[in-house]
């Protein structure tokens, strides 16, 4: 389906947990000299008006970057993705926001190859316009999940991969799982970071589970904001599973979701998970933490 557009989503509680993620990841995998390429499947427009049709229909960034635009006593990794997103408004008002594809060229190096893959029309040309003139960025209209494997094994043997559709239809998910157990056979060295949303719905509960048999080295976690519906509507929270993670991922989400937590919470059903394989078999930390509750 085309109608899924994340104007509409823009800076909500579910792009802080993803965002923060990849800004951590970036930072260590740059590190080292050897270049490093991003692929991202399902890229967006690149950054987000806030003031635009789309994203004032919803206004989902009021509940999510919104909450903690102004907080002075974030953790390390949420002031590091603060400080990222304020790049965009010098003003020191909340009025643009950073896309994936604009975080990850911030944080790679200048000839570190950057590959956006997205299929909506006025997506696509919104995401070239923003990186016109980028030599080491290339965009791509088209299927992320199709094109996703002939760029791997990359030349340079280090890849970062972020999968994040839009869910709306069931083949999606069986798209992911599909997606990642041939990138893996492809090149089971690669970082992969897939985001899901934390829905009623049968198949967005059995995601996990069913990645996590990919491989036996992964991080993940999850950010719920709030009870789920009632009626099985809408999402309460969104989930991160990362194969083959930096190892100071884990660190930074540990001192970053409790703080998240108590500040985005909208019930007291608010909570968070971090779980992490390991050769003695996984271990999970889980807080619920609702804070003061908006009135």
């Amino acid at each position: 389906m085309l109608s899924y557009r994340h104007a509409f989503h823009a800076g909500n509680h579910a792009d802080v947990l993803k965002h923060l993620a990849l800004i951590e990841m970036l930072r260590y995998l740059t590190q080292k000299s050897a270049p490093l390429m991003v692929i991202d499947t399902h890229a967006g427009a690149g950054r987000y008006d806030l003031a635009s049709r789309e994203t004032q229909k919803l206004r989902e960034y009021r509940e999510g970057i919104g909450r903690i635009w102004k907080a002075q006593d974030a953790p390390a990794a949420v002031a590091r993705y603060l400080a990222a997103a304020r790049e965009l408004n010098p003003s020191g008002e909340l009025a643009r926001y950073p896309g994936s594809p604009w975080l990850a060229r911030r944080f790679l190096r200048s000839a570190d190859p950057l590959r956006l893959f997205e299929l909506h029309g006025n997506e696509a040309n919104a995401l070239a316009r923003t990186f016109r003139g980028e030599k080491a960025t290339r965009v791509v209209k088209g299927d992320g999940f199709a094109l996703l494997k002939s760029l791997l094994p990359p030349p340079g043997r280090r890849a970062l991969t972020l999968i994040d559709p839009s869910y709306e239809t069931r083949q999606d998910y069986s798209a992911v799982i599909a997606a990642l157990k041939d990138a893996l056979k492809r090149f089971a060295t690669g970082t992969y970071a897939l985001w899901y949303p934390c829905l009623a719905r049968l198949e967005s509960r059995q995601l996990p589970g069913r990645l996590k048999r990919l491989s036996g080295n992964w991080l993940h976690a999850t950010l719920s904001v709030r009870a789920p519906a009632a009626d099985g509507i809408g999402m309460s929270g969104s989930g991160l599973i990362v194969f083959n993670p930096p190892w100071t991922l884990a660190d930074a989400l540990r001192q970053s979701l409790p703080w998240l937590t108590k500040r985005l919470a909208q019930d007291e059903r608010a909570e968070w998970t971090l779980e992490t394989s390991s050769e003695n078999g996984t271990v999970k930390e889980t807080g619920q933490d609702a804070g003061e509750l908006p009135a």
